[in-house]
């Protein structure tokens, strides 16, 4: 689904939205990346018009938190952007990720096209059978809608506010879980 944000987009790049619990700690993974052009935290698939971050955290507007990102495809491939997400969620925690509980906090695939769709679902799929969890694979791929973007203090957060960042990222044991899940793996990416 097409909207402004969507259209200004430039011809040499593309757009992934993507959701992972807290958005705060979905910007670093992707920031860092060559061919990463810009990483905007926000909120979409609910049905509220223009949520602010104190309706959706509350639940309620069917909205999660997510991540819009703007990449150059001739750098780095929509693929390589879904193995990075699988490294920094529980793709098996339908009810939230680590700390943040709730169906805002939901891990999800927006896709943009069939194209994405289908790589989407390769790559869940894929997941599953490596056998790298226990459980089944929760994470949602959906058809995406409006972005939101999120409140100016919620960009780049943990640049901007790195000790209270630190501190919540520690306390919600993403890190310890991504650790044993991955370990070496995922801090190569």
């Amino acid at each position: 689904m097409q909207n402004e944000r969507t259209a200004a987009v430039a011809a040499n790049t593309e757009l992934a939205i993507f959701a992972g619990g807290c958005f705060w700690c979905m910007e670093p993974p992707f920031e860092k990346l060559t061919g990463v052009l810009s990483v905007t935290s926000g909120y979409t698939g609910g049905q509220k018009l223009n949520p602010t971050y104190n309706e959706v955290s509350a639940g309620g507007t069917g909205h999660t938190e997510a991540i819009e990102i703007v990449f150059d495809p001739s750098q780095i491939s929509y693929p390589q952007l879904l193995e990075i997400l699988w490294m920094n969620i529980d793709p098996t925690d339908g009810q939230g990720q680590f700390v943040d509980r709730g169906n805002q906090y939901r891990s999800g695939i927006f896709y943009l096209n069939e194209e994405q769709r289908l790589l989407a679902e390769e790559s869940k799929q894929a997941l599953e059978k490596s056998g790298r969890f226990d459980k089944p694979i929760v994470t949602e791929i959906v058809p995406a809608s409006t972005f939101y973007p999120a409140e100016e203090y919620h960009q780049d957060y943990y640049k901007k506010n790195p000790l209270r960042y630190k501190f919540y990222r520690y306390n919600s044991g993403r890190d310890r879980f991504l650790d044993r899940e991955w370990g070496e793996e995922r801090l190569n990416k």
